[in-house]
């Protein structure tokens, strides 16, 4: 008889582990991977950005956009810092506040495992979860391919579907069903986008390009409509449009809807144009835009050689406006995302209006916690989706 079973060995579950542990609890953690923490050794390209300097219910996307302030209010990113610089591991920061190890993610884990260990965990990996049940009021039964257990407490901790190659499943919408606990439609979430036929041609030649831009969209917001936007880097792939800034939008924007894209965010195209047009009336428009941004851009966009090599006192004002738009304001034709292939998060999840802020645990079912990505809630890209999952892992942890 275990006090915790958790089930899911990656940032939540082994954050909730190390603090029941401390507790003195008897705490045991599985997960069906053959290691734990997937998703953080690949995290940010294998150096894992393990937080942000300016975490913020802001940064996050729920529902019910108070639920995240208890949880990050008590374990914030200093808590997590401090516990990186006791293991040693040096980190750098990079654009934006985010955080990352100078060497490897996989110090994280070690940390995370180093840590569970002195707190007394057993860790059981490679272990296939069949069925879970509470059989008594204080008694949940979980059946595995490994055995039998039973315990006090159950902890779900095994995030959503995003990157089912590292082994996302939709365990945790499956449990939270089971005791009749609404699950809020899903999606991927900070995921490139892929671009209609007709423009993925066009633009094929542009991939691996990469410069600064503005992604815009807009959403709804109880009656209202507001816009959102992000400035950040934008990359031109094979199938499409990925980077920072689709990355960061695309939690916000919705099929069917129209994306904005201004692609040179730092300056007033139109001045610019009208401004040289009386210094400088003999330079052609393509000069003037490759100054800016990368040529093949400025020539896939305007398409006509005619319309590129005319020299700018041959456009009249209406005419520079409309190229001014077209930078400022370009609308590409946006098919959909690549789907949860590529997407390091979900969108939706449990609904947290049945989930103490404080504790993680289901307001209906005493005993059942549910944490991490499981939960509908969604961070930014730079490191938010892990400073909620130290934060809600933890919050479980002082409870179970």
């Amino acid at each position: 008889m275990w006090d915790v079973i958790i089930i899911g060995a990656g940032a939540s579950g082994l954050m909730c582990a190390i603090e029941a542990g401390k507790r003195g609890r008897k705490v045991l953690v599985l997960d069906h991977a053959k290691r734990a923490g997937q998703k953080i050794i690949m995290s940010g390209g294998g150096r894992c950005n393990f937080t942000n300097l300016y975490v913020e219910p802001a940064n996050f996307l729920c529902d019910n956009p108070h639920f995240v302030k208890s949880a990050l209010s008590r374990y914030t990113q200093w808590d997590f810092i401090a516990m990186v610089d006791k293991h040693n591991i040096s980190w750098h920061e990079r654009d934006h506040g985010q955080l990352f190890c100078d060497d490897s993610a996989k110090q994280i884990i070690k940390m995370l495992l180093d840590e569970a260990s002195a707190a007394g965990v057993t860790v059981q990996l490679q272990c296939e979860i069949f069925s879970q049940q509470k059989i008594s009021e204080h008694k949940f039964a979980v059946q595995t391919k490994l055995g039998n257990y039973e315990c006090q407490s159950l902890v779900v901790a095994s995030g959503g579907l995003s990157l089912p190659k590292m082994g996302a499943s939709p365990l945790a919408y499956k449990i939270a069903e089971h005791y009749q606990l609404p699950v809020k439609t899903t999606r991927a979430g900070l995921v490139p986008f892929t671009l209609h036929q007709a423009q993925k041609e066009k633009f094929a030649d542009l991939s691996g390009i990469s410069f600064p831009a503005t992604a815009s969209c807009e959403i709804k917001v109880g009656k209202k409509t507001k816009q959102v936007s992000f400035t950040e880097a934008l990359l031109f792939t094979h199938r499409g449009l990925s980077g920072p800034v689709i990355l960061q939008i695309s939690n916000y924007w919705q099929p069917g809807e129209p994306l904005t894209l201004d692609l040179l965010p730092k300056m007033d195209l139109l001045q610019e144009l009208l401004i040289t047009q009386q210094n400088r009336p003999e330079l052609g428009l393509k000069t003037l835009l490759s100054h800016q941004l990368p040529k093949r851009i400025v020539e896939c966009l305007l398409e006509s050689e005619e319309i590129l090599s005319v020299p700018l006192k041959q456009y009249n004002e209406k005419q520079l406006q409309q190229i001014a738009q077209l930078f400022h304001h370009w609308s590409p034709a946006i098919n959909g995302t690549e789907g949860y292939r590529t997407a390091e998060v979900t969108l939706g999840g449990i609904d947290t209006d049945f989930i103490s802020s404080k504790t993680m645990q289901c307001k209906s079912v005493e005993g059942l916690y549910f944490i991490g990505e499981a939960l509908e809630v969604t961070g930014w890209l730079g490191g938010f989706n892990f400073a909620w999952a130290w934060s809600s892992g933890w919050a479980a942890g002082q409870e179970v």
